[in-house]
């Protein structure tokens, strides 16, 4: 776990970086084990206050590591060895499966969590930021909704957290174009907390103000708090499902070669 994501805890702030800094912090199956396993000894920590999620090097999370989109470009299934397939249907983690616990699992957390972003984050990357309680930028990073690009849809518990965040017309746009956009626009839509040049160091700060607040009320009003955002099950369950549809077939394999072999994608009715 400790070559994906490196944890440590003092005066019960949790530090958490994932650590691939060479591949942008992508995710691989090991940073998805690191992710899903980070979060639930988190879950156990005692003293926990508060949670500061960050990437080294040059970006918070790139998305989906390239290899499984090279796999899934030459076997098909998502990107894993043979073309195999998993039921992403089945709930592994209460509401979740694993792919989503690794976001889904920051939610769940009974302390507040800052994810500290710069550079990109994209994807998979995008959908890891929000599962965050907030989010501090960098005035030059970039974010996107880029599941589409390869012929999927958001399948990491994104959906659910953006519909308490978004404009329902601007989600369906950034789902359906998948679009980068800068923190600016981030921002004005309701997807950043603060732009600021040293998120990480600020994020350090406020998680350290938190800390020194009733651990009690603070736990209170994280668990009230999630109560108001959409019922999560269903839409979980519905990410799910239509990621499984989309898998391995014919327009999601040509979007996918497309854009490996850098070409216009010839989609077919």
């Amino acid at each position: 776990m400790q070559d994906r994501v490196s944890v440590s805890v003092t005066d019960g702030v949790a530090d958490v970086r994932l650590v691939r800094a060479d591949k942008m912090n992508a995710l691989d199956a090991a940073m998805f084990e690191a992710l899903v396993a980070t979060s639930d000894r988190l879950s156990r920590e005692k003293g926990l206050r508060a949670v500061v999620l960050s990437g080294e090097g040059r970006a918070f999370c790139a998305g989906l590591d390239m290899g499984r989109f090279a796999a899934m470009n030459d076997s098909g299934g998502e990107g894993l060895g043979g073309g195999q397939k998993r039921d992403l249907a089945a709930r592994t983690h209460g509401l979740a499966n694993h792919s989503q616990q690794a976001v889904w699992g920051w939610r769940q957390l009974p302390v507040p969590v800052i994810a500290a972003i710069q550079g990109v984050a994209f994807g998979g990357g995008f959908q890891l930021a929000l599962g965050a309680d907030m989010r501090f930028l960098t005035p030059d990073a970039r974010m996107s909704i880029m599941e589409i690009k390869w012929g999927l849809v958001p399948d990491m518990a994104g959906t659910p957290i953006l519909a308490s965040l978004v404009r329902d017309d601007i989600l369906r746009e950034l789902t359906y174009t998948g679009r980068i956009f800068s923190a600016q626009e981030a921002l004005s839509y309701g997807l950043a907390t603060r732009i600021c040049d040293d998120p990480r160091a600020e994020a350090l700060s406020l998680a350290r103000e938190i800390a020194n607040k009733s651990p009690d009320a603070i736990r209170a009003a994280k668990r009230m708090l999630n109560k108001l955002s959409v019922d999560p099950g269903p839409a979980l369950l519905a990410e799910s499902v239509e990621q499984m549809k989309l898998m391995g077939q014919p327009n999601q394999l040509e979007a996918v070669r497309a854009n490996m072999e850098k070409r216009a994608p010839r989609f077919v009715d």
